[in-house]
């Protein structure tokens, strides 16, 4: 390596760059995959950008301060980008190229020996940055086989990378089809009506059904928090369903929580125990997620619960609500936390058949949606082995 070339700490705005104004880059433009030139802010006032701080094609660029999972982060720009300059936590690595090739660097820099020498000698007191020195990244080990050797190596690895980044590709394109499965078995399942919804404009019901408003056949009930003061009226027997665990309960039964209170707690509160079937829905900062009791339970006050009548059945309001999931948040409002609010609550009506056709429509459902549920999370596993086929090729052309 012939020099480190640093950035510059310029004056910038809070908005990105046009691809054709002069924009800094962020540390978010240099991570593990190609270089982002989108990836950048754009400049406060005039300014004539030295040379040197242009970003150029062959560029073998390093991020000096990120988070720890991407400090020490390199790219190879793929050609001049004239209105890109490097800021001061951009480096730009300078090589003899009679004696390294910059696309083996490249990955020398990205394998297992590199990445576990940058991340022992980063500094900073917290994950969510961290920062290298220039020595550090001089010193990082490197094994340095004939040039021929390293292009040899630089292309077999280029060519198994694409490989590894078509598969990827196309096994997103499979979540993503497996995601619009799901919602395609939802709609079918309820008539393609939006089956919870706020009057005036709700969709016409299918045939033998009807819209009913929800507070009419289900008792509404909100929850509260025993008070964080008074160790004594927690950890008792009580579940107590909070925002903490809701995602991990979405579309299922509660049979308990981690968060527990006690009697005393409810007691001295306005929390209340609901029956076992009372349907829990977030309505406050992560809106939308829903689950079924399956015992007598508490709930926060970032809960609507809805206590069935016999003409409702629980586990059909539960799916309505998940069917009706991306329109009820839009009903959310607030600037800091979005919330729906209990007037809104109130006037929530679901589309539904009578009780007999809904607890089909539960048991189809369920059928469908066990089989693409499956689907999806074998999806989902091939994705995360995916995810670390990169680095075992890397760890095996570098850690021999």
């Amino acid at each position: 390596m012939l020099d480190i070339q640093a950035g510059k700490s310029f004056q910038t705005a809070e908005i990105l760059a046009r691809p054709d104004e002069l924009g800094v880059l962020k540390v978010s433009a240099v991570t593990w995959s190609d270089f982002q030139p989108d990836e950048a802010k754009a400049l406060n006032g005039e300014y004539i950008p030295d040379a040197n701080h242009r970003v150029r094609e062959g560029d073998l660029l390093i991020s000096r301060a990120n988070t720890k999972e991407f400090v020490g982060a390199v790219v190879l720009v793929d050609r001049d980008y004239p209105f890109r300059l490097l800021s001061d936590k951009t480096l730009r690595l300078v090589i003899d190229e009679g004696l390294a090739s910059k696309e083996y660097l490249l990955f020398a820099l990205r394998a297992p020996k590199a990445r576990r020498h940058i991340e022992h000698y980063a500094t900073g007191t917290s994950d969510s940055m961290r920062n290298i020195a220039q020595g550090v990244i001089a010193s990082v080990p490197i094994d340095l086989p004939s040039l021929p050797d390293q292009l040899h190596i630089a292309s077999r690895l280029k060519a198994q990378m694409a490989e590894v980044e078509a598969a990827r590709h196309a096994a997103q394109l499979q979540r993503r089809e497996s995601d619009a499965l799901l919602a395609a078995i939802y709609r079918e399942a309820f008539g393609h009506v939006v089956p919870i919804a706020v009057p005036p404009t709700p969709d016409d019901p299918p045939p033998g059904w009807e819209w009913l408003k929800l507070n009419e056949v289900a008792r509404l009930e909100s929850g509260h928090t025993p008070s964080r003061s008074r160790p004594d009226w927690w950890g008792g027997d009580v579940s107590w369903v909070s925002l903490t665990e809701i995602r991990a309960f979405d579309g299922q039964w509660i049979e308990g929580t981690q968060l527990r209170t006690n009697l005393a707690g409810i007691a001295n509160s306005a929390a209340r125990i609901l029956p076992a079937g009372t349907v829990c829905y977030s309505r406050t900062a992560s809106v939308g997620f829903v689950a079924i009791m399956a015992k007598p339970m508490a709930t926060s006050q970032d809960f609507a619960n809805w206590v069935c009548g016999d003409s409702l059945d629980p586990e059909y309001l539960m799916h309505a609500l998940i069917c009706a999931r991306k329109e009820l948040r839009d009903l959310a409002t607030g600037a800091t936390h979005k919330t729906i609010y209990m007037p809104t609550l109130e006037s929530f009506h679901v589309c539904a058949p009578g009780i007999d056709a809904q607890r089909r429509i539960v048991h189809e459902l369920k059928q469908r949606l066990g089989e693409a549920t499956c689907l999806r999370e074998s999806l989902e596993s091939q994705q995360k082995e995916l995810a670390k086929l990169p680095q075992h090729l890397l760890s095996q052309a570098f850690e021999y």
